[in-house]
């Protein structure tokens, strides 16, 4: 909270003078009577206006602060800011395909995925970054932005629920993952622009070819990181059974030569990820790609809060005029 009028808080200063004259003319005043013996006052009752004849002063005093407060006009410190960050342009193209329940990585490839790119999230605070998620088709989970506390929320809800309930077609749509991902970062100003396309299967869905996808990359300048998650062989997967599941193992296949040559046509890099250290091999890279300046506009507004103080003072005010003229009136 900030005041926009600072010099009427000067008008605090009286307050404490007004505190010290109070206390000392208190004393001087003080109502004496000698009697020869005090035992005959020790059980007599004190009167429940003794123990107020001191709050008109002290609404008095309130009131007066309050006031003083009010008119120095009280405000959020919230308006339009514009600022320069250091950072670089990536969306992150992460396959939600049913086979990413696969649980050759722990606890599956999906949930891997998921708290590697949240850690990268975490560490890069300046990067402008956006989520595609593909399976059968692709679809943008979340545009660019620095927010990354709405990134990360919406990196933790991913999952093959889409999928499995026939929200989107199962399948891997590597090009369609891609060019998703490269309409977001088509317009983008940043000198480095980066794709990381994470997927397990082979390309079998989609209308874009993932090397047409790579073609179009190219010629707009952005790198495409590519990672292969699964281990070689067999992995267990929960195939569903009835209501339930069972384990069964299922060979892997990833199309490792496809998602090389569609890094190796952007000058990006192809990983496979057999474990989560391997995983976060891929952002080790990309923290030494070049940064750039992103402008970011922050919108924020302004509210006056004098209500409130203004509000107290008159309430202090009538309650101690009440107080003076009903409960704790002076007998000239």
């Amino acid at each position: 909270m900030t005041f926009v009028n600072l010099l009427y808080l000067l008008l605090l200063l009286p307050v404490l003078p007004y505190i010290a004259w109070y206390i000392l003319r208190h004393k001087k005043t003080q109502p004496s009577l000698r009697v020869p013996d005090t035992h005959a006052y020790i059980q007599a009752p004190m009167s429940w206006k003794n123990y107020l004849v001191h709050a008109p002063f002290v609404l008095r005093v309130v009131a007066w602060v309050f006031l003083v407060l009010a008119l120095a006009r009280p405000q959020t410190s919230n308006d339009w800011s514009n600022k320069e960050v250091e950072g670089i342009d990536i969306m992150l193209a992460m396959d939600i395909s049913t086979s990413m329940l696969a649980q050759d990585l722990k606890p599956n490839r999906i949930e891997a995925a998921k708290s590697v790119a949240s850690a990268f999230i975490a560490d890069r605070p300046t990067d402008n970054i956006g989520l595609t998620f593909f399976a059968g088709d692709a679809f943008t989970q979340c545009p660019m932005t620095t927010d990354h506390a709405v990134v990360l929320n919406l990196l933790q809800n991913m999952g093959c629920d889409q999928v499995q309930q026939g929200l989107i077609q199962d399948g891997t749509a590597l090009g369609m993952g891609v060019a998703n991902a490269l309409t977001r970062l088509e317009n983008s100003k940043a000198k480095s622009k980066v794709i990381i396309l994470l997927t397990d299967g082979v390309n079998n869905m989609g209308d874009i070819s993932p090397l047409t996808a790579a073609e179009m990359a190219k010629s707009l300048g952005i790198r495409v990181y590519t990672i292969g998650v699964g281990k070689n062989g067999l992995a267990p997967y929960p195939y569903p059974v009835g209501n339930s599941y069972q384990i069964v193992n299922l060979p892997v296949e990833i199309d490792e030569q496809v998602l090389t040559q569609i890094a190796k046509a952007t000058d990006g890099h192809y990983y496979r990820a057999t474990n989560n250290d391997e995983l976060k091999q891929v952002y080790e890279d990309i923290d030494k790609l070049e940064k750039s300046k992103l402008k970011v506009k922050e919108y924020s507004k302004k509210y006056e809060c004098y209500q409130l103080f203004a509000s107290v003072a008159l309430i202090a005010l009538l309650i101690e005029l009440l107080m003076r003229i009903l409960l704790l009136r002076r007998i000239p």
